[in-house]
């Protein structure tokens, strides 16, 4: 079957919040200024990021800690002392360049109750994957929490269901942390709610940011089109929908039997969705084919000769750029072997010269063209396994889609099995063109 695109499911419930407070370190930390590398010192990268996780309930695995706020509070002050940057807030020194003043002032917690059980929630969205209805009220925007300098790095909120469930949202300073540094801290939380006496991840998470610097005097070796000035595109019209199309074992065989043989049995999950989901967007928008970019995100630390250590926690991902004129003049195969292509091109030099071109070029932005594409496969970054002591997330990810950028996330479709969703944001018109391009897809 097709996979059924989902949007916000038309359900509203109350939510009931407690005062925000700062939840610092359980214990005194170094007071120090530690400054950030080249790569999370990006401009797009001074954001903030949502994150939410779902859970049923039931039994805390120590039976006298039954309120899920108040263990993952504790958890969260004990979590805080290794890493206690993240209590700490960002300021700009020459050069705008990002410093973190270990300050131990804290991250913003708010503990909340909602009228809704995560069965509703579940019923209403059919799969449960992004976008999530009143998602403005399990992560509430705290007045000042916002801004990226001098403000608390993290926002967590946990909100109790009227099943037993919980629901904790974050949202992350992207500066920070990329996916897998916050799955890693946030696993390390969940640890200590479980009543570990010390995370088996890491004990002292190292800070390292200078791996990650750019060389003197910087030496780009490689092109780097994710950063060339295009015409901007037209800002996003009022008519934006979004829409999560799942694909499970099914749908994804489908797409691999238009795929020529050589490919059926090699290429990757993330190859032929990235590929197929570009090529249905293309079609969807219509457009002159003058500015077109595919990229998508790599994570960095497998490569050995940057030496990054075990429990690195900040930003340690580049863009790969495939090229997308051949992109859209060829077929579905062809998109796959570029995409294969661009990943190829991940090397400890390519990195380098990211850091490189970052610096010489004073930040640039990832340049925006009318047709781009930035796809982020979170599926192994760890979310799944965030267990606070009531057993592992029903749904762990980023819970947001924007214009330019889709992630891949990890679901259960609605017969129970392992799957892919890809949240997607296009004007309602363009949509349901997806939509249509993606059946056809399927259909072969």
């Amino acid at each position: 079957m097709p996979p059924e695109p989902k949007e916000t499911p038309a359900m509203t419930f109350a939510v009931r919040r407690r005062e925000p407070v700062l939840v610092g370190p359980s214990k005194p930390t170094p007071r120090e200024t530690k400054r950030l590398s080249d790569m999370d010192d990006q401009e797009i990268l001074r954001s903030h990021v949502p994150f939410a996780f779902f859970y049923r309930g039931g039994v805390h695995a120590h039976a006298d800690d039954d309120d899920p706020a108040g263990v993952i509070r504790r958890a969260l002050g004990e979590a805080l002392v290794p890493y206690y940057p993240l209590a700490g807030r960002l300021r700009e020194v020459e050069a705008r360049k990002l410093v973190v003043d270990c300050t131990g002032e804290g991250v913003l917690f708010v503990e909340a109750d909602a009228d809704v059980r995560l069965a509703e929630l579940e019923a209403a969205a059919g799969v449960l994957a992004p976008p999530f209805p009143c998602m403005d009220e399990l992560l509430f925007d705290v007045e000042g929490s916002s801004g990226i300098l001098n403000c608390p790095l993290l926002l967590i909120q946990v909100t109790r269901l009227l099943c037993g469930g919980f629901i904790l949202a974050l949202r992350l300073n992207h500066a920070m942390c990329d996916a897998t540094g916050i799955a890693q801290f946030i696993s390390t939380v969940a640890e200590l709610a479980r009543g570990l006496p010390a995370p088996t991840t890491t004990i002292a998470p190292p800070w390292s940011r200078e791996l990650l610097d750019a060389r003197n005097p910087p030496r780009p070796s490689f092109p780097h089109p994710e950063f060339d000035a295009v015409p901007p595109p037209p800002p996003p019209g009022d008519d934006m929908v979004t829409r999560t199309f799942t694909f499970g074992t099914a749908e994804v065989n489908a797409i691999r039997k238009l795929l020529p043989p050589s490919l059926r049995d090699t290429a990757t999950s993330f190859e032929v969705l990235t590929a197929a989901v570009w090529r249905a967007r293309t079609a969807a928008l219509a457009l002159s084919h003058s500015h077109e970019r595919l990229a998508f995100v790599c994570n960095v630390r497998g490569l050995p000769e940057l030496g990054i250590p075990a429990g690195y926690y900040g930003n340690a991902s580049v863009l790969a750029t495939a090229d997308t004129e051949a992109l859209v003049a060829g077929s579905l195969g062809d998109a796959v072997e570029l995409v294969r292509q661009a990943k190829a091109t991940l090397t400890a030099e390519y990195v380098r010269s990211t850091a490189d071109i970052l610096v010489l070029r004073g930040r640039p932005r990832v340049a925006m063209a009318s047709n781009m594409l930035v796809v982020s496969d979170n599926r192994r970054t760890g979310f799944y396994g965030v267990d606070f002591g009531w057993g592992v997330p029903v749904f762990a990810g980023p819970c947001c889609a924007m214009p330019f950028c889709s992630f891949i996330l990890a679901v259960r479709n609605g017969d129970g099995e392992n799957a892919a969703a890809l949240p997607i944001m296009l004007p309602r018109p363009a949509m349901d063109r997806f939509a249509a391009e993606v059946e056809r897809l399927l259909k072969g």
